[in-house]
């Protein structure tokens, strides 16, 4: 087995010392990495970006362009972060203080966006703290994210709403036709196929208020 590459970090971005930063991951052009932010090996962090204190990233995560990760935000393995997107960190934003003084660091509680194995978020989204994005969701572009997003889920709008589900290769699900074609369905789900890599996925219909999940059920 070949040794793993060093980080490469561009003589304009400004990469704190206390940051941890993974064997062959990129950091860009005039991006920002603050204090104690971990980034996994194979990870890209593209021009502008800014990675904030003590955010964590899994391995092979892609941030693009001018994106804003503002802490304490945590990504998983494979979390693609398009252009110009920002995960918010304040419940309550205010500049200053009831009493006209200037918040402070210890004046907020920061509070992050969670974004789960495999998931992507397009390009200028917005995903407001603390939502949850689940693994392999996709976020559509220019969407803003006010609640969690189930795992495959396809989100767009502003408030994002679902629209659809995705796969791992994140292709729209299509819909099985025909019972023959869905083993293990039964009343209250919906069988779904991937165009791209075959997998079947199941659907279980929510009763009440609660949210339609689904999961894979073959590779």
């Amino acid at each position: 087995m070949s040794p793993a590459s060093p980080a490469r970090i561009a003589p304009s971005a400004d990469v704190s010392p206390e940051a941890s930063i993974g064997d062959g991951s990129s950091i860009w052009h005039l991006a920002q990495v603050r204090e104690h932010a971990e980034l996994g090996p194979g990870c890209i962090v593209g021009r502008g970006a800014y990675i904030g204190e003590g955010v964590r990233m899994g391995r092979n995560c892609k941030v693009q362009n001018y994106a804003l990760i503002y802490e304490p935000a945590r990504l998983g393995d494979g979390v693609f972060v398009g252009p110009a997107v920002t995960f918010t960190n304040d419940h309550f934003p205010r500049a200053v203080n009831p009493d006209g003084s200037l918040k402070s660091a210890s004046d907020w509680e920061p509070v992050g966006v969670t974004v789960q194995d495999g998931a992507s978020i397009g390009a200028r989204a917005v995903c407001v703290a603390p939502v949850k994005i689940g693994a392999w969701a996709t976020v559509a572009a220019g969407a803003v994210v006010t609640k969690d997003v189930p795992a495959h889920a396809l989100v767009a709008g502003v408030p994002a709403r679902r629209i659809g589900w995705v796969g791992r290769a994140g292709e729209p699900l299509l819909p099985v036709e025909g019972d023959g074609e869905a083993p293990g369905s039964g009343a209250g789900t919906r069988m779904w196929r991937c165009p791209a890599t075959g997998a079947l996925y199941e659907e279980t219909i929510a009763s009440n208020s609660h949210e339609n999940t689904i999961r894979e059920v073959t590779h």
